[in-house]
């Protein structure tokens, strides 16, 4: 009789559990819902941190690792689905290390990701990221492959953003191409400047405002006439020198 107590008990006590567990998935459930509807950011990654611990889902931690990654909180999107490369990663993992990585200053990690990211879905955006990350690391040659795909490939509505300036501004991607294949050729032979300076020349034909362009250009072309060195200063003679010194000594 006491075993079947103790039994009828525990049955209770998780029939008790199992329905509080229900009742509080609904309302994190239906308050994702509000907070989505309501554009509140951090509302909806408390409702999916406690989603995630109430019912763990990779579904839904990848979408909590997304809403980090898209409010500039990188390090708290890798912390949620790790910096590791998985063949078993859903796109939107895949692309959130890429992009997080990226903005942490990893270009060698986020080079992996994208790489793996391009393999699934190839297109001119992924070859731009893959050139400019390879450009970054020293693998100048196999950014070209990048760069002629993206040429071949982009289309002429296409833009990519930069924020090198206190406005971010768009340009067309074919300019930015053009811009990546200059740094590329001064990198493979820094004495051909003008070949460097004659694709920026291209890419500003095609968007004169591209500012990151037009400060490549200056820098190039700063290299290719450096300013004359300036005069040295006088030197003093040693009896200017002995009037400095007794100067000194008066003055104490």
């Amino acid at each position: 009789m006491k075993k079947l107590f103790v039994v009828l008990l525990l049955s209770i006590s998780f029939s008790a559990i199992a329905q509080s567990k229900s009742d509080l998935q609904k309302h994190y459930e239906a308050f994702y819902k509000e907070m989505r509807i309501q554009g509140d950011v951090n509302g909806v990654i408390s409702a999916l941190t406690h989603l995630n611990v109430i019912d763990p889902s990779d579904q839904r931690k990848d979408t909590l690792a997304f809403v980090y990654a898209n409010n500039n909180q990188h390090m708290q999107a890798l912390n949620t689905i790790g910096i590791e490369k998985k063949a078993t990663d859903s796109d939107m993992a895949v692309q959130v290390k890429a992009i997080s990585l990226k903005a942490l200053g990893q270009p060698k990690r986020a080079l992996e990701q994208f790489e793996e990211l391009f393999k699934r879905t190839p297109n001119p955006y992924l070859a731009y990221e893959l050139a400019d990350l390879k450009i970054q690391t020293g693998a100048n040659s196999e950014a070209v492959t990048n760069i002629d795909y993206g040429m071949a490939n982009a289309k002429d509505d296409m833009k990519y953003a930069f924020y090198e300036r206190q406005q971010p501004y768009e340009v067309p991607l074919k300019a930015a191409f053009l811009h990546l294949k200059a740094l590329t050729i001064y990198d493979n032979n820094s004495g051909d400047i003008d070949a460097a300076i004659a694709k920026i020349d291209e890419a500003l034909a095609i968007d004169p405002n591209f500012n990151l362009a037009s400060l490549s250009k200056q820098a190039l072309e700063s290299r290719k006439n450096p300013p004359a060195a300036a005069p040295a200063p006088p030197v003093e003679t040693g009896k200017k020198k002995k009037k400095k010194k007794l100067k000194i000594q008066n003055m104490r």
